[in-house]
């Protein structure tokens, strides 16, 4: 592989990682204390967040064609459920011992990374159309999220997921969509806009501090006897199997440059942290969540260089 070519993905890869060893550095200080993080999340889920999609999204010429609004929230939601599927065929070659932790390992693994760590690199390495179609393609991971997660780790019925379904930030992204199809930024005050940009900014950097924070706190759950089995094979699921079948989906199929994209920066992604959370809320296996959450988030700091370069040659798009 080119190294001057491979240089710009790895240049956007360790900004991330930083940032998310500045959130364990500060836990571990004890300057970012637990008692802070559910205030900070709310603020970031529920004000920066949605400005960052507002700026993303308005004016955004992408979103005005209607198979960028259709079509990635289809392929966010079938995705996920094709890789929880997947990776539930594999769940006792995992080492899993109990039922339980066989469904909270394949919702882990089915589970990408889309959000802190995607939506940095989509700002670092696409256009803002691309973002875009991120934060569209998001609504229907957010659904397989919060409905088939709810439903395999034994909660309450997929009921309490559609509620779940309409936050902050996917009410803003219909909002936006909404502005955008009337006639985008012209319809809102500059200050409006200016105000967003500025908010939205904050949002990334926020998060990502939260997530090593949160990683910082289970990863006395990491390491125990037997892990290294389940670790490694949703790392090979997560990190290999998927990536590939992300791709050849992304060059068979009809949709966007900037829908291709999207595709490619999701089959790079580890696992998402989100299902330790729901797995301590909803009675899953925590221990395994952390595991499959944390061990392939270590490893995708080497393998998402070398996924998005593949993606792009075989895609036939600049990084």
């Amino acid at each position: 592989m080119d190294s001057q070519a491979f240089t710009p993905v790895l240049g956007a890869v360790l900004p991330v990682v930083i940032i998310a060893l500045a959130g364990v550095a500060l836990r571990k200080a004890n300057w970012l204390t637990e008692d802070a993080d559910a205030s900070l999340l709310k603020v970031t889920i529920n004000l920066l967040s949605p400005c960052l999609i507002l700026d993303s999204i308005l004016g955004n010429k992408a979103l005005q064609q209607a198979g960028n609004v259709l079509l990635p929230p289809l392929i966010g939601y079938l995705t996920v459920a094709a890789g929880i599927a997947v990776a539930m065929l594999f769940r006792r070659a995992a080492g899993s011992k109990s039922e339980l932790e066989g469904k909270t390992f394949a919702f882990t693994v089915g589970v990408h990374n889309y959000g802190y760590v995607a939506i940095p690199l989509g700002l670092l390495l696409f256009e803002r159309e691309t973002l875009g179609v991120l934060f569209v393609h998001n609504i229907g991971t957010e659904l397989a999220f919060w409905t088939i997660g709810i439903a395999m780790l034994g909660g309450p019925d997929a009921g309490e997921g559609w509620r779940k379904l309409f936050s902050p930030p996917v009410l803003a992204i219909l909002v936006a969509l909404g502005i955008n199809f009337a006639g985008g930024k012209a319809l809102l005050p500059e200050f409006v806009v200016t105000t967003a940009h500025l908010l939205g900014q904050c949002a990334i950097p926020l998060g990502v501090i939260l997530v090593g924070a949160m990683i910082a706190d289970e990863f006395h759950e990491f390491h125990s006897e037997g892990s290294w089995r389940m670790i490694l094979a949703g790392s090979v699921l997560r990190l290999g199997v998927l990536p590939l079948a992300f791709l050849l989906l992304a060059k068979w199929l009809p949709c966007s440059i900037e829908l291709k994209r999207v595709m490619v920066l999701q089959a790079a992604m580890p696992s998402a942290v989100f299902p330790i959370i729901l797995a301590k809320h909803y009675g899953g296996d925590v221990a395994t969540a952390v595991r499959v959450s944390l061990g392939t988030t270590i490893a995708a700091v080497v393998t998402i260089p070398l996924w998005l370069r593949a993606g792009a040659k075989i895609l036939g798009f600049e990084l």
